[in-house]
């Protein structure tokens, strides 16, 4: 794998999902320092394509770049700095940001609403919010769009990203017909695997006991881990109708355009080129 050399800047990440593996991915390949920041029991769908599966896992390869668990900060700064992979550390509210000398804060949690004040050790980092809830100059400094369309991926300087929309892509004419839902709040047990290929109504897991069929035939390209507490309405999986030609283990189109956008806010601002705030930390 070939790295790009640029300045040795560090961008810590919060959220280690399908998006912000999409982000960690494209900032890691170009030769960025990246530091992954996880909750301890992690809700991606796409696990096949999410570091976040490494806190379990302990490490987990994705398209060729390895994340690892890290139980402490200097082994994260460790495996930063010799840079053969990501490290991951579980800390959901980055309380220790400060001490991680970043020059970048990537908010990659797709809250999907207003994310909150910034974490306390954010004072003099670039800050870069992912899609809906993000205001560039209030809740960021900058803010990447990350709804499908002409502007998918695009860096904004003032303003917000597009609201919510809460209508999932349309895929082989399927929209909502191709997730999965939480009939109700309780446990969700897992039938059926990652890559699967199934048939419309098949079961893939259950919640306390009631089936959760699948609403479409094709290939399993997401499902909740195994025993996840999940509220009613909650997405569990995701079923491509597009079955054996989709290759589940590759980063989404969405997810690489966003990336880019990202690595475009860092080495933008960072380098001077664009609005917002500079770095703390000298490359």
């Amino acid at each position: 794998m070939i790295r790009a050399r640029v300045p040795a800047w560090r961008v810590v990440v919060r959220g280690a999902g399908e998006m912000a593996t999409g982000v960690a991915h494209r900032l890691y390949r170009a030769g960025l320092q990246v530091v992954l920041l996880e909750r301890e029991r992690p809700t991606a769908i796409r696990r096949a394509v999410a570091f976040s599966e490494a806190v379990l896992a302990g490490r987990v390869t994705v398209e060729g770049v390895a994340a690892v668990r890290c139980d402490a900060r200097f082994q994260a700064l460790d495996v930063a700095s010799q840079g053969a992979a990501i490290p991951l550390l579980v800390d959901p509210e980055a309380e220790g940001l400060a001490g991680l000398a970043a020059d970048a804060l990537m908010d990659a949690r797709m809250l999907k609403r207003d994310p909150g004040p910034r974490p306390a050790g954010a004072n003099g980092l670039l800050v870069v919010g992912l899609g809906p809830g993000h205001l560039a100059g209030e809740t960021c400094d900058l803010a990447i769009e990350t709804e499908r369309g002409h502007t998918l991926g695009r860096v904004i300087e003032r303003g917000p990203t597009l609201p919510y929309s809460g209508r999932p892509h349309e895929i082989g004419g399927h929209a909502t017909a191709r997730l999965l839902r939480a009939p109700h709040a309780g446990t969700f047990r897992v039938r059926a695997a990652i890559g699967d290929l199934v048939a419309a109504g098949a079961v893939l897991g259950e919640v306390d006991g009631r089936p959760c069929p699948a609403g479409v035939a094709g290939l399993v390209r997401g499902l909740l881990p195994d025993g996840t507490p999940v509220v009613a309405g909650q997405k569990l999986g995701d079923v491509d109708p597009r079955g054996a030609a989709v290759d589940h283990r590759v980063i989404s189109d969405k997810a690489r355009a966003v990336g880019g956008g990202a690595l475009e806010a860092v080495i933008g601002s960072l380098g001077g080129r664009l609005g917002g705030r500079r770095g703390g930390r000298a490359p």
